[in-house]
């Protein structure tokens, strides 16, 4: 039997798939134009029993950007999709935070909170079944490393950063979510459904916070070099 919590967040994540509106196909998908304090498409989803966090545009150095600010509390953004991730297997993003959470330890339960968090959800029938790739800034774990939840087999972390050598500093990433799927899962990725991010305290009752840039969907840089016209020939 799953445990309570993984049910109730993966309820949460799952509920809102088949309501809200898809992108259109675009060269690129910029899902999340924090840039342009656009919110259209994100709807606010709270996990089960705790307080809801804060998202608002804020400036940082001239540029807009969503803050995440939790205070013993936990609630993320949830985007639906729908793609296939032969067309758009990359997701990019920006993000920053003032510091990890203190007793922040995502090996366990009681420690599984983050500053800043982004998840690709991918939906396999039955919301037990559903499966997500977690993009943390880990508080214990280093960049690159990567775990499973505490909560689910379901979910697996990947740091992209770590530790608070780069706190108050942003940090952009690439990464090919049906890659990091395969390798987690062994086998090929099915379509994702929704990108979510999240900035929660609830576990270990403390506040953070975490600064979120643009969001993008882009295609294969590899697939396109492949699909791309030979160079012309100088003529002799």
């Amino acid at each position: 039997m799953l445990p309570y919590r993984t049910i109730r967040i993966t309820v949460i994540m799952v509920s809102f798939l088949a309501s809200l509106p898809a992108p259109a196909a675009e060269p690129e998908l910029r899902i999340g134009k924090f840039s342009s304090a656009e919110l259209t498409g994100w709807k606010e989803q709270t996990v089960f029993g705790s307080k809801k966090s804060t998202y608002a545009f804020v400036k940082d150095n001239g540029k807009t950007v969503l803050m995440g600010k939790s205070n013993d509390s936990a609630s993320g953004l949830l985007y639906k999709i729908d793609i296939d991730p032969k067309t758009y297997p990359i997701v990019m993003w920006s993000w920053k935070i003032d510091h990890t959470v203190r007793k922040g330890n995502e090996r366990t339960k009681d420690g599984h909170d983050f500053a800043a968090r982004l998840y690709v959800v991918f939906p396999r029938g039955l919301f037990s079944r559903t499966r997500a790739i977690e993009y943390v800034w880990g508080n214990v774990l280093r960049k690159g490393e990567s775990i499973r939840s505490p909560y689910s087999k379901n979910a697996a972390m990947i740091a992209v950063d770590g530790g608070d050598e780069q706190a108050g500093q942003w940090t952009v990433h690439s990464r090919n979510f049906a890659d990091d799927y395969r390798t987690a899962f062994g086998e090929e990725s099915p379509k994702a459904g929704a990108i979510a991010i999240m900035t929660d305290s609830d576990n270990t009752h403390e506040s953070s916070t975490g600064y979120f840039g643009d969001i993008t969907l882009l295609p294969d840089a590899k697939e396109e070099e492949q699909n791309a016209p030979p160079p012309a020939q100088n003529q002799k």
